[in-house]
């Protein structure tokens, strides 16, 4: 194939790497195009705090008429990289027109660089960050995606699995209409929890960020612990955590729970911006911020009293282990769910929950919520003895051995 890749170093390229995904879903109404500024600011190590402990960069492929014919990343995560039992670095932000030659040029490029630093394996498509935003191939359910969730054309898995690309677990998204009824079991038990002495539910607000934060810490340092290649979140990340959520705060989409006043579960839910930012195609100017920032005043009643507005999008939810018997999930969602309604919200995406965590997955089926999409986080193991095996599951209860 007479084609050329070049790694993003300058203004030209990046450009190019930002416009070319434009460009291929031209024509596919349900793909909504992240804004341009927050996909830079993944590769700035000015703003990426993931640049302390790891490295990422970037390349396009052009063709013999110098036409865009796809893009990739590679980064490399220095926390997680070296966890398991194989060196994994990541790649992602991949986007390819419909050529496995182009595709598998721009996979050996990833690798080339990879290995060059040490790695095994990689991942991906994933995020340099963390992985509740651009994280999987979708591969079912080609809906509008939800802001921070990949929409991808069908014939991309195709082009990951041909080049032997395996899947290393499966991540399932569901929708909550809120329109309709709880089912009668999950709402019982929701109602239940909450009246349980010693157990309260609080929602987050400007004036509490400070103990959201620090009960945000506490509940996922200790709820994680059994995730596969788990690492704790520090001072500096729930820092940046909260810089990034803020400005989303809408009260009634951030409860925790509290038992005897200890932090002991929380959802993060934020609003799905892609319903607004869509017509902006990525590109939003001074004055399109501007009006922005005026317009998400008191929890964005400008966009929710329009009807522009209608969706969340439930980003994070935990409870710590020797909580998980109290029925919490269940009353954390009543604690919140009245409220989202009287706001105009009418759907909810849960997103995403994967195969490895089968106790938040059948959360997820009794809450009535159906399915809306499937991503697939492959792994590719450059050495072909070294045998492939899918992510590890969490287990159903503490003290357990994953599988």
């Amino acid at each position: 194939m007479n084609s050329l890749i070049k790694e993003v170093i300058d203004s030209q390229s990046r450009k190019a790497f930002l416009d070319f995904p434009r460009q291929l879903y031209a024509n596919t109404p349900e793909w909504v195009c992240p804004p341009d500024l927050e996909i830079e600011q993944i590769f700035n190590p000015k703003k990426n705090v993931f640049f302390q402990h790891g490295k990422a960069t970037r390349w396009i492929l052009k063709g013999k008429e110098n036409q865009i014919l796809g893009r990739i990343a590679a980064f490399i995560n220095e926390k997680k990289a070296f966890q398991g039992p194989i060196k994994t670095g990541g790649i992602g932000f991949f986007e390819c027109v419909d050529n496995q030659d182009a595709a598998d040029q721009l996979f050996d490029t990833a690798k080339t660089w990879l290995e060059k630093h040490g790695m095994e394996a990689m991942d991906g498509p994933v995020n340099f960050g963390e992985n509740d935003r651009y994280w999987g191939l979708m591969v079912e359910g080609f809906e509008q995606p939800a802001f921070g969730m990949p929409f991808h054309l069908p014939y991309y898995q195709k082009l990951f699995e041909d080049y032997g690309f395996k899947v290393f677990f499966r991540q399932v998204s569901k929708e909550l209409d809120l329109t309709e009824p709880l089912p009668e079991r999950f709402q019982k038990i929701g109602e239940w929890v909450r009246q349980k002495e010693g157990v309260k539910f609080i929602h987050a607000n400007r004036d509490n960020i400070p103990f959201f934060a620090e009960g945000f810490k506490t509940i996922y340092n200790d709820a994680w612990q059994f995730h596969e290649n788990f690492t704790p979140v520090n001072d500096e990340q729930v820092k940046q955590i909260v810089k990034d959520f803020k400005p989303l705060l809408i009260s009634c989409f951030m409860p925790m729970a509290l038992v005897n006043d200890e932090p002991a579960a929380f959802i993060v839910c934020i609003p799905d911006l892609n319903q607004i930012f869509k017509p902006l195609q990525g590109k939003l100017n001074l004055m399109d911020k501007l009006q922005f920032l005026w317009r998400k005043r008191n929890e964005f009643v400008w966009y929710r009293k329009r009807g522009i507005l209608t969706r969340g999008r439930v980003v994070i939810m935990g409870v710590r282990p020797r909580f998980q018997k109290y029925g919490l999930e269940s009353g954390l969602i009543i604690s919140s769910i009245h409220e989202a309604r009287e706001l105009g919200f009418q759907k909810i995406e849960l997103s995403w929950v994967g195969d490895f965590n089968p106790k938040m997955q059948r959360l997820l089926s009794a809450t009535g919520a159906r399915q809306s999409a499937v991503h697939h986080t492959y792994r590719y193991v450059f050495d072909e003895d070294i045998s492939f095996e899918r992510s590890g599951q969490i287990p159903m209860e503490r003290g357990e051995k994953a599988q």
